[in-house]
């Protein structure tokens, strides 16, 4: 099982399982999207057995690419683990005060966000394609903590995962135009004057976002590995039948 560990130290295990054709449906983990549910359920579990947990620790979001977050409490343990249609409904960003719960983000190249408070008990888990981003849903979500959960952004601690890479982000006027509006996207896209299109770095832009809000840029790590180039990436551009990396995170007692 491929899986990309990015933190396991201070009681935070974080990681992105990576695609792996080793194992059925090359280790697709999104019950949304596969051929067969029986055998997403075994990945989900070889993944459960590597986190020395329970599938039904696992809570997933029925991903809709809105501006929603939900804030996971014990009650919602297991939802969308062991079948979609019990998952947190038109959400986009998970958070928890909760030990022992694995919050999941499902990606085929947007950007998966992980990120914990180094003080509290606070773990998330945000899934922002791009029209999350231009949604600002990460931003939303910090200014919410912050306001709501009173928490103190200067020790929020973020990963961005491995997702499409700005070669490969390639769009329209359209697109472009919805991160140019944003004010603060337009040193993270180019354009090429051959094929008229802009190319815009998703993940950077998610960066700024997290430091508008108040996270320290010295708290963010990038996974640059583009999901489309590597051949560990599942990837909705290169192929709409693609299965989906879970980049999930959990915090022990």
């Amino acid at each position: 099982m491929k899986t990309t560990i990015y933190q396991d130290h201070d009681n935070i295990l974080m990681g992105m399982t990576m695609k792996d054709c080793s194992e059925p449906e090359c280790h697709n983990t999104a019950l949304h999207a596969c051929v067969s549910a029986v055998d997403v359920m075994s990945n989900r579990r070889q993944l459960a057995n590597f986190l020395q947990c329970n599938v039904e620790d696992f809570v997933f979001a029925n991903q809709t690419h809105s501006a929603n977050f939900h804030k996971v409490t014990a009650r919602d343990r297991g939802k969308g683990a062991l079948r979609q249609n019990t998952a947190i409904p038109n959400t986009d960003a998970l958070y928890t005060f909760e030990p022992n719960i694995v919050l999941c983000s499902l990606t085929a190249d947007c950007v998966p966000v992980l990120f914990y408070n180094q003080d509290r008990t606070l773990i998330g888990a945000i899934h922002s394609g791009w029209q999350g981003t231009v949604k600002e849903i990460t931003l939303k979500l910090f200014h919410h903590l912050q306001q709501y959960e009173h928490c103190d952004l200067s020790h929020i601690y973020v990963q961005i995962g491995a997702a499409l890479s700005q070669e490969k982000f390639e769009v329209d006027e359209d697109v472009y135009t919805k991160f140019y509006l944003l004010g603060y996207a337009d040193e993270f896209i180019s354009y090429n004057a051959v094929t008229r299109k802009y190319h815009i770095d998703n993940q950077q832009t998610v960066m700024k976002q997290c430091t508008i809000a108040g996270v320290p840029e010295a708290n963010i790590t990038i996974d640059r590995t583009c999901t489309f180039l590597s051949p560990d990436g599942f990837s909705y551009r290169q192929d709409k039948q693609a299965g989906r990396h879970v980049s999930f995170i959990r915090r022990s007692i």
